[in-house]
């Protein structure tokens, strides 16, 4: 079996699963790194790794699971690539000029366009497509949101500008009333020296018209998009500690504490 051949099996297994639900599919990128293992692999199907000197292939999953219960359903989407042993940073590749399609950023569209294939096959009831920072993507909110009962959450990367405002996303969401606390238990950690603690935390949210960013606003995407964005911030946090400072964006509607 071909490794295509494998993903379309596991992500067909997924579809059977999804019937009715409401799932979570979840997206990250691993670094499979194999350079101690060169001198025994073929270098065909091998490709730089992020320190740009080992070798070994990068893995994007999109983990399915029950919403309801955290049950894993499968893998609705893999994507699995290489960079060439020649790979050059992003400004030589000028990279920030370059479409969407030819980043590696793409994986996030191309995860969520195959899961929203499989899950929709599959009848899912709503599905919630969920990232990290990487994946605050002005193309990932112009296009996701399109299909019906699909969300985006991701954690905020950018301090983004507003369609109609004067001030900046993060500046203009800290300046919202506190729409209630709660309690929270930090676990410590001693490579970073976080102590155990108890944090307390305020929460805002308010929704938000983003803009694209300039490098866009010749392309084919709306001038802008409501979304909602919502702050967890830490409240006067031990002096020694770095404050919990939390940003989620989302196309869910956040009106109240409870959603």
């Amino acid at each position: 079996m071909t490794g295509s051949e494998l993903i379309k099996s596991i992500s067909e297994h997924c579809q059977q699963q999804v019937s009715g639900l409401h799932v979570l599919a979840i997206s990250d990128t691993s670094e499979i790194n194999l350079e101690n293992h060169r001198g025994r692999l073929k270098e065909q199907g091998l490709g730089l790794v992020g320190n740009n000197q080992d070798v070994g292939f990068f893995i994007h999953p999109t983990l399915a699971l029950n919403a309801e219960t955290g049950f894993p359903l499968g893998l609705s989407a893999v994507q699995i690539w290489t960079r060439a042993m020649e790979h050059a940073d992003k400004e030589a590749r000028k990279y920030k000029q370059q479409p969407i399609e030819s980043k590696e950023s793409y994986k996030w569209l191309a995860s969520a366009e195959k899961s929203i294939y499989s899950l929709d096959s599959g009848d899912a009831r709503i599905v919630k497509h969920i990232g990290d920072r990487e994946s605050d993507l002005y193309e990932e909110w112009a296009t996701v949101p399109k299909r019906q009962n699909h969300y985006l959450l991701v954690r905020a990367c950018l301090n983004r500008c507003l369609w109609d405002k004067s001030e900046l996303l993060y500046e203009h969401l800290a300046k919202q009333p506190v729409e209630g606390t709660y309690s929270l238990k930090v676990q410590g950690d001693m490579r970073t020296g976080r102590r155990t603690r108890e944090a307390f935390l305020a929460v805002r949210f308010t929704p938000v018209d983003i803009q694209p960013p300039t490098s866009l606003k010749t392309a084919d995407y709306p001038a802008h998009l409501r979304i909602y964005a919502v702050e967890v911030r830490e409240i006067q946090p031990p002096k020694d500690q770095e404050p919990i400072l939390w940003r989620l964006l989302t196309t869910h509607q956040v009106i109240s504490l409870e959603q």
